[in-house]
């Protein structure tokens, strides 16, 4: 069985890595990848984002599964081609990716279901848009761009200047291009976030274990945004009952919505929680795997996900059960330098075959590639004996699990300082929380949220 995974990320990385233990046995190639894929996949030099490309390869190589890591390929509509030519994708259409694409869409899908989520307003004119801001008479408030921006388009303002700024940049400056044609303004929700990620096969959803992720550059969640610093999976307090009310009153009824569009999801649906005091509300839906989620919820996989990404690919996957390791996981990003404003390349990276020597500790890669040595190439698919450098602002997650959190997170940042490069940057409160709620020193989520979801 031959499977392609498209990307170069951690996500893809531990996609693969999972991939490779699978009863299948599956020959395994990954387009673009980078060093830590390369010992695990056959690397294939071409962009994630190169539909047509890709699509040429995996008609060449008789590929029998494509797994689709990052969002834009699937907004794309790289499902859509690969279906026309017969081959079997996992991962959405491109309608369906709407959800990710378009957060005035996912607005229209959300009220349409009757799942809960924040009050908003779209708009497409500036003036229209600050008018809008005198119906508000209290903040923080909430300014998206509607479509993807990389992470970057979504502005909390605290204060009346805050919105006007947020909307000149998007309508009148269009920071993000077409992506900035609309804007939604949206009530701001507070409370405690948790990501559920469902394997879906156009009809049969089935959820897998929740997760938190660190989205701040630094520890006490300050500093800008970033694509993630870390993670852990399971959530404390967030139990099996409040999956099933997710499932029933969020998860559900969107795919149904969508099925009455005529839209068949077939692929991860990641639904972006939040806990607030008056129960659970959509923040967001993402199209594919977390990032860094997947590397803190696959380490607790018992089941074959390669057999289960197939049965969604092909709309079996009724019958299915995820089977899950008792044991937790923590998950530690270390960044280069700069990140996010920049990112140092080029870093030499030590102690990585120290850091995957410990017990019970899996290094993903992300930014990294083997080292350009002159004549003899090197980048995502050079020789192993070349060292391995920085290639990004996000290089690497070091995930490991453990009987309890305080273990797991311990063994986390054990591999973390095994490992070194110039600008090397972690936080250094990855799980703690977790830590202080398995312990029953504090709750993660509000007070009374629990009677107000679950009744």
């Amino acid at each position: 069985m031959k499977v392609l995974v498209v990307g170069g990320g951690g996500r893809e990385h531990a996609l693969v890595h999972a991939f490779a233990s699978s009863p299948l046995q599956p020959q395994l190639f990954c387009a673009p990848g980078n060093a830590g894929i390369a010992k695990e996949a056959q690397c294939v030099p071409i962009g994630a984002e190169s539909v047509d490309d890709l699509l040429r390869f995996a008609l060449a190589e008789q590929i029998d599964l494509t797994v689709v890591g990052p969002e834009a390929p699937l907004v794309a509509g790289i499902a859509d081609a690969f279906a026309g030519h017969g081959l079997l994708v996992f991962g959405p259409t491109a309608a369906a990716a709407q959800l990710e694409g378009s957060k005035a869409f996912t607005k229209e899908i959300l009220n349409e279901a009757g799942a809960p989520t924040a009050r908003f307003s779209s708009h497409t004119d500036a003036a229209e848009a600050l008018a809008a801001l005198d119906t508000h008479d209290s903040y923080p408030l909430v300014v998206k761009a509607d479509g993807l921006a990389a992470g970057k388009g979504v502005f909390i303002a605290q204060n009346r200047d805050d919105a006007r700024d947020a909307i000149q940049t998007n309508l009148v400056d269009r920071a993000f291009g077409d992506s900035s044609d609309t804007i939604l303004i949206e009530e701001y929700l507070d409370g405690s976030e948790v990501s559920l990620l469902v394997l879906c096969d156009g009809t049969t959803a089935i959820p897998m274990a929740p997760a938190q992720d660190y989205k701040r550059i630094f520890a006490g969640d300050q500093g800008p945004n970033t694509g993630g610093m870390g993670s852990y999976c399971p959530v404390p307090g967030f139990d099996q009952q409040a999956i099933d009310h997710v499932m029933d009153v969020v998860v559900e009824p969107v795919l149904a919505a969508l099925r009455r569009r005529g839209i068949d999801y077939r692929g991860v649906l990641y639904a972006g929680l939040i806990v607030t005091p008056e129960g659970v509300k959509v923040l967001e839906f993402n199209c594919r795997f977390g990032d860094p989620e997947t590397q803190a919820i696959l380490p607790r996989l018992r089941s074959d996900l390669l057999a289960a990404c197939l049965a969604a690919a092909k709309g079996e996957l009724a019958g299915t059960a995820l089977d899950w390791y008792d044991e937790s996981c923590v998950s530690v990003v270390m960044a280069s330098r700069g990140y996010p404003a920049t990112s140092s390349k080029g870093d030499v990276i030590n102690g990585l075959g120290r850091a995957a020597g410990l017990p019970d500790v899996v290094v993903y890669h992300a930014g990294t590639k083997f080292e350009d040595v002159g004549a003899v190439g090197g980048g995502c698919c050079g020789g192993p004996d070349l060292p391995i450098v920085t290639n990004g602002g996000r290089v690497l997650a070091v995930s490991a699990i453990g009987g309890t959190f305080a273990d797991a997170r311990g063994l986390a940042y054990a591999g973390v300082a095994q490992i070194s490069f110039d600008g090397a940057q972690s936080r250094a409160d990855i799980a703690e929380r977790a830590v202080r709620a398995e312990r029953g020193e504090v709750s993660l989520f509000p007070q009374g949220w629990a009677a107000a979801t679950l009744g």
